[in-house]
C-alpha cells in the first residue's frame, strides 16, 4: 500500500466536487464516505443522486468551520489530501477496513490523533475498489494548526505495520534499495498520453541521457552526444570556468513558450554532473598496454566480466557487486545502438526495465568495475554481429536471473518484478539474435566420430548436464566450436572443463548454447605457452585424496592407529 500526500490547497469545495464527481483519469464508481471525524458527516453520494448539491455544500461548510473561526490565523493551504492505494495483488478491502486504515494514518501523521477531541475535521472517500482519499482541514478545535511535520514518512511507516496487520502486499520502503530514478507521476503520465507519447518526458530524457553516458569517454563528449540526440542542452560554469552542472529539455516540451528544463539530478540521482564525472574517471586505463600486444575483443571482455557478476553478488562485500551492476546497466543502454536492427527494440526495453531492478542511489565505488566499464566504451570499435550480441545477451540473462534471486531473498518485490521484466526482454532479444549464428555453426559440425570423441570429453566435464546437452539441437554448434579450437591448437577437453567452471549451468535454459558461446570466446584467446599450460594444469589438478593439501608432513600414526 502506498500513500500520496499532495501539496495543501485552499478550496475545500473544489476537492469535494472532484472526489464525488465522475473522475478524469479514472472513472469514479459509487463515491461515498467510509469514515469521518465524528461519524455523522453528510455524505453527498454520487453526483446524480437526489440532494447531492445541498449535501455537498453542507459537508464543505462543516469541514471549513474551524478554518472560518480562525480567520486570519488559518494557514493559507488548509486542505490536506492523502490518497491510500492498495497493491494490485491485494484483496478487496471492505469499507470498515478502509475506515480503520484511514484513522490509523490520520493518527500517525498528527492530523487527527486518537482520543483527541480537538483533532482536525476529516473524511475518507471511496470511489474505487483499490483506494481511498482522505481530506482534512488543517485547523484543530483549539484553533491551532496540527503538528503534522514529516507526515509522508510517518504515514509510510504506519502503512508498513498496516500491511502486516491486514495481510497485504509488503512494499519495500528501504530508501537504500530504491532505484536512482523514480517512476513518473500520474500527471506526467497523463501529459504523455495527451501528447501521444508512450513515455513521460522525464523518462524520455533519462533514457537519452543514459544512452549518451554509456558511449561517452569524457564530459565534453557526453554533452555533445546529448546535443546530437536532439536535446536542448545548457551548462552552468563557475567563475573559474569549471563546469558546475547541466540541464536538458525535450524539443517541443514547453510552458508559456519556454523550454521545461530538467537537471541531471532531477532525472535520476546518479545522473548529476559529479556522479557522471566519477563514472567517467573510472573508465580510464590504469596500466598502459605493452607494445605489440594485440588488443582483446571488447565483446569478449564485456561478456567475461558480465559472467562474473553473479559471483560478486554472492560475496559478503557489496561494493564490487554494486559497481558491476551499475556498469552492467550502462552496457544494456549501449547495446541497442550497436546491435542489428531487429534486436534493438527488445534491448531498449530491457535497459529501461533494469533501471528499476537495482539500487543506484547508494554511493558506488566505480573503480571495482573498471574493466567492464572500459569494455563498454570500446564495444563500438569492434564490428558487432548477431553472434557477438547473442553471446553477450546470453551472459546477461544469467546475470539478471541472479539479480532477481538476490532481490527475492531480500523480499524486494518491486525489484524482483523489474528484474523479471528485464529478463523477458533479454530472452526475447536472445531468441531474435541467436538462431542465425547457431545455424551457421551447426553447418560446420565435424564428422560423427569426432563428435563422439567430444561427447566423452563432455561427460567428464559436466556429467550432470551431458545427456541434456547431447539431446539439444545446439549440440552440433557446440561440436563445431570445439573443432575450431582444436584446429587452433587448443585442447577441447581442457576448454570444456574451463567453460564449465566459469559459472554453474543451473540457470541456463540451454546449457549447450551457453557452453558454445563460452568456448568460442575462450578459443579466441591466445593459447598459453607449453610452460604456462603445464603450470595452469598443475594448479587446477586436485590433490589425490591420500595426500593432504598442506605442505607440512603428515604426523606419524600412533601404535593404536596402526592397529
Amino acid at each position: 500500500m502506498i500513500a500520496n500526500i499532495v501539496k495543501p490547497g485552499s478550496k475545500t469545495l473544489g476537492v469535494l466536487i472532484y472526489l464525488f464527481g465522475p473522475g478524469k483519469a479514472t472513472v469514479h464508481t459509487g463515491p461515498h464516505i467510509v469514515a469521518s471525524w465524528d461519524g455523522f458527516a453528510p455524505d453527498p453520494g454520487p453526483e446524480d443522486s437526489p440532494g447531492h448539491t445541498e449535501r455537498m455544500d453542507q459537508l464543505a461548510k462543516a469541514l471549513d468551520l474551524r478554518v472560518k473561526q480562525a480567520g486570519d490565523q488559518a494557514p493559507e493551504g488548509h486542505v490536506w489530501q492523502c490518497s491510500l492505494r492498495a497493491a494490485p495483488e491485494d484483496r478487496a478491502l471492505t469499507d470498515a477496513e478502509w475506515a480503520t486504515i484511514a484513522r490509523r494514518v490520520l493518527h500517525a501523521t498528527g492530523i487527527a490523533p486518537d482520543g483527541d477531541p480537538d483533532g482536525c475535521r476529516w473524511i475518507a472517500v471511496r470511489h474505487a475498489d483499490d483506494h481511498i482519499h482522505i481530506v482534512a482541514t488543517k485547523m484543530r478545535g483549539d484553533l491551532r494548526p496540527p503538528r503534522n511535520w514529516n507526515d509522508y514518512h510517518r504515514a509510510m511507516t504506519e502503512l508498513t505495520q498496516i500491511e502486516t496487520d491486514f495481510g497485504l502486499h509488503q512494499v519495500n520502503r528501504d530508501r537504500d534499495t530504491w532505484p536512482a530514478a523514480k517512476r513518473p507521476t500520474r500527471a506526467e503520465t497523463e501529459k504523455a498520453a495527451r501528447n501521444g507519447h508512450s513515455r513521460a518526458v522525464r523518462e524520455q530524457l533519462r533514457l537519452t541521457v543514459r544512452t549518451a553516458l554509456s558511449h561517452a569517454h569524457s564530459v565534453e563528449e557526453f554533452l555533445g552526444l546529448l546535443a546530437d540526440a536532439g536535446l536542448q542542452v545548457e551548462t552552468r560554469t563557475l567563475p573559474s570556468g569549471d563546469l558546475n552542472g547541466y540541464k536538458v529539455a525535450l524539443p517541443g516540451d514547453s510552458a508559456d513558450g519556454k523550454p521545461i528544463w530538467y537537471s541531471g539530478a532531477a532525472l535520476a540521482t546518479d545522473l548529476s554532473l559529479p556522479k557522471i564525472q566519477e563514472r567517467l574517471r573510472a573508465t580510464e586505463p590504469t596500466v598502459p598496454r605493452p607494445a605489440g600486444r594485440p588488443r582483446p575483443n571488447p565483446w569478449h571482455q564485456a561478456t567475461a566480466a558480465i559472467e562474473r557478476i553473479p559471483h560478486h553478488l554472492a560475496q559478503d562485500d557489496p561494493a564490487p557487486a554494486s559497481a558491476h551492476l551499475v556498469a552492467f546497466g550502462e552496457i544494456l543502454y549501449a547495446l541497442p545502438a550497436l546491435a542489428p536492427t531487429h534486436v534493438r527494440a527488445e534491448l531498449r526495453k530491457a535497459a529501461f526495465a533494469f533501471e528499476y531492478a537495482v539500487n543506484t542511489r547508494a554511493r558506488v565505488d566505480h573503480q571495482h568495475a573498471r574493466a567492464l566499464r572500459g569494455a563498454c566504451k570500446t564495444l563500438g570499435t569492434h564490428p558487432a554481429d548477431d553472434g557477438l550480441i547473442a553471446m553477450l545477451v546470453d551472459a546477461a540473462v544469467l546475470t539478471v536471473i541472479a539479480v532477481r534471486r538476490q532481490s527475492a531473498l531480500r523480499h524486494h518485490d518491486q525489484q524482483v518484478a523489474a528484474a523479471q521484466q528485464t529478463l523477458l526482454h533479454l530472452q526475447a532479444a536472445y531468441r531474435q539474435a541467436a538462431p542465425a549464428p547457431l545455424a551457421r555453426l551447426a553447418e560446420r559440425k565435424p564428422p560423427a566420430d569426432t563428435a563422439r570423441h567430444y561427447a566423452e570429453h563432455l561427460r567428464k566435464a559436466v556429467p550432470a548436464y551431458a545427456e541434456q546437452i547431447l539431446n539439444e539441437t545446439a549440440w552440433d554448434a557446440l561440436t563445431a566450436v570445439l573443432a575450431d579450437v582444436q584446429r587452433k591448437g587448443r585442447n577441447p577437453a581442457d576448454l570444456l572443463q574451463q567453460a564449465a567452471q566459469i559459472r554453474p549451468l543451473d540457470d541456463a535454459h540451454s546449457p549447450a548454447q551457453v557452453l558454445t558461446w563460452r568456448i568460442q570466446r575462450l578459443g579466441e584467446r591466445h593459447a598459453p605457452s607449453p610452460r604456462a599450460a603445464q603450470a595452469q594444469s598443475s594448479a587446477q589438478r586436485p590433490a589425490p585424496p591420500s595426500q593432504p593439501a598442506a605442505a607440512a608432513p603428515a604426523p606419524k600414526a600412533s601404535p593404536a592407529q596402526r592397529r
